[in-house]
């Protein structure tokens, strides 16, 4: 049976009433997407201070306050530096102006992730902290924002699926009459919620806390294997069609493979040195 033939019963977006706009007032707009974001780094802000309570834990309360603006920093400005320089540099060098105005839009995780790294490899280095274990305990905050960052993707009808004939697919808007997976919300389920009870289990049943780099290796691993797929069933950005068609994956794929590849070395690596003691200020190396 053809696509076509279930677009009469397919989801049309326009049925779940959904704005991208929470709040207008003259000029300024609340997106879903900014407020994703600032939820994101709240919640998970919230949650690494609720680990930080246990014993062992690589830093004080005070030390997360202060590790949050670095964070902020570097999901910032290294998830949007590495959208102009990936996903679309013809438009930024056109117009580099553009590469300023976050709130149109244009964020790349894989740089976001890296611009975080980074940025407590610095604030560790400045506290004389052991930055893999810190790493490790910021990891297990990301996958809240990743899950709320696919749920405004979700809402502003972007990152679609490609065609489908299953019974949820979804009418997106300016995307031809095809119903079409609705790949926000598995990766929503798969990079968030998944990937956070994943690393919640490592956490609290096994010695991985006090293996350095496990856990972030883990979630490096896994946010790499379940984007790699996903991105299967995922339309290409417009301006990456054409790549993608040539090397036969899309660019965010591209990015992933480094991930897998890394993730499970600094996972394999981690399991075979011994569990450090709690407080334990040295910082073995990744690798």
């Amino acid at each position: 049976m053809s696509l076509a033939g279930h677009v009469p019963t397919a989801i049309y977006f326009s049925s779940l009433h959904l704005n991208p706009v929470l709040l207008q007032i003259g000029p300024f707009a609340l997106r879903w997407y900014s407020l994703a974001y600032i939820a994101g780094i709240l919640l998970g802000w919230f949650y690494l201070v609720k680990l930080l309570a246990d014993d062992g834990a690589p830093m004080t309360k005070e030390q997360a306050d202060a590790l949050v603006t670095w964070v902020t920093a570097g999901i910032i400005l290294g998830g949007r530096l590495a959208y102009v320089v990936f996903y679309d540099p013809g438009t930024y060098l056109a117009q580099p102006l553009k590469i300023f105005q976050l709130w149109a839009g244009g964020m790349s995780f894989h740089g976001g992730a890296l611009g975080v790294a980074i940025a407590i490899f610095l604030f560790s280095q400045r506290h004389r902290l052991n930055w893999l274990r810190i790493i490790d305990y910021v990891a297990m905050s990301a996958p809240i924002g990743l899950f709320l960052g696919r749920l405004a993707n979700f809402v502003n009808g972007e990152l679609r699926g490609r065609p489908t004939d299953l019974p949820w697919g979804i009418v997106f808007p300016g995307a031809g009459p095809l119903p079409r997976h609705p790949s926000q919300l598995y990766e929503a389920m798969l990079e968030g919620a998944i990937l956070f009870l994943l690393l919640w289990c490592l956490f609290r049943f096994t010695s991985a806390r006090r293996r350095p780099g496990l856990l972030s290796g883990a979630f490096v691993l896994g946010y790499g294997v379940f984007r790699f797929f996903v991105e299967f069933i995922r339309e290409p950005d417009q301006q990456l069609a054409a790549f993608a068609s040539a090397t036969g994956l899309h660019m965010g794929q591209w990015l992933c493979v480094p991930m897998v590849f890394a993730g499970f070395l600094i996972v394999l690596r981690a399991t075979i040195r011994p569990v450090v003691s709690a407080g334990a200020s040295d910082c073995p190396s990744l690798f």
